[in-house]
């Protein structure tokens, strides 16, 4: 049995080795989009210290641009509210597909509730590549050392960058701001695992802009709820009928090139 002296240096060990992610590709990616995000609050009339709290508290970077823009738009609090609450449900599948390969016997609840905070686009694609790689053991340290640290030094990024931001040339600054955007878009579809949310995702973009015309408080709500909808249907009723059966193999009957 290993004392608990060598348990808790192996912990930080684990947790040391997953801080190391950040010098991965879609950690510094997501770093640099937020050097973005600043210039975004700091055109948004969002202050400092809301940037950063948003950071902490809401972490995804998309969420954080939904609520500016419905914020910005004078959109009113509860559809704020369920603009975000939507955006952030996209999370639970994430958080239930990689917290069963994290815990073990001996995961407090309360760790594993704390680190499902951290959750999002780029932590949980980390936790995908490289959990199995871990003793199931010393996972939720791993985990809790890249996503933890990952969001300090975000929203040390955000501190920093906000007052940094506003001295650069317009075209600097522009070309930060849509960074966000660019990150926002990329992160969505890449993550996309089925064509259904990609057709979602696009019916979104172009329903957007046409709801911020006829309805400017409740657009981002409309164009999330209908073009999912509307996604969900096309995909159900025209694509998936498209796509031809599956023929099933007679009981007992042996493929072409199979060993019995």
């Amino acid at each position: 049995m290993p004392s608990s002296a060598s348990d808790m240096r192996s912990g930080l060990f684990w947790f040391l080795t997953g801080m190391r992610g950040i010098l991965s590709l879609p950690a510094l990616i997501l770093m640099t989009s937020f050097v973005g995000f600043s210039a975004f609050a700091l055109e948004s009339g969002i202050t400092r210290d809301q940037a950063v709290f948003m950071t902490l508290a809401v972490w995804a970077l998309p969420a954080k641009m939904i609520l500016i823009g419905t914020m910005v738009g004078g959109a009113p609090l509860a559809a704020s509210f369920l603009a975000v609450t939507l955006s952030s449900i996209r999370m639970m599948p994430m958080v239930a597909s990689i917290m069963p390969d994290m815990k073990n016997d001996r995961s407090p609840t309360w760790l594993l509730l704390f680190l499902s905070h951290f959750v999002a686009i780029t932590s949980w694609v980390f936790a995908i590549q490289h959990l199995n790689d871990v003793p199931r053991e010393r996972r939720t340290a791993y985990f809790g050392g890249f996503a933890i640290t990952l969001t300090l030094i975000n929203a040390l990024i955000v501190g920093v960058c906000y007052g940094i931001v506003a001295q650069f040339p317009p075209i600097v600054a522009g070309a930060l701001f849509m960074m966000t955007p660019v990150y926002f878009f990329g992160s969505i579809w890449a993550s996309a695992r089925h064509s259904v949310v990609k057709l979602a995702f696009l019916l979104g973009v172009v329903l957007g802009p046409a709801f911020a015309l006829v309805s400017p408080d409740f657009d981002v709500v409309y164009a999330g709820i209908g073009g999912g909808t509307l996604a969900y249907l096309i995909d159900r009723f025209v694509i998936r009928r498209r796509k031809p059966p599956v023929a099933a193999s007679p009981a007992g009957e042996i493929g072409h090139g199979e060993q019995p």
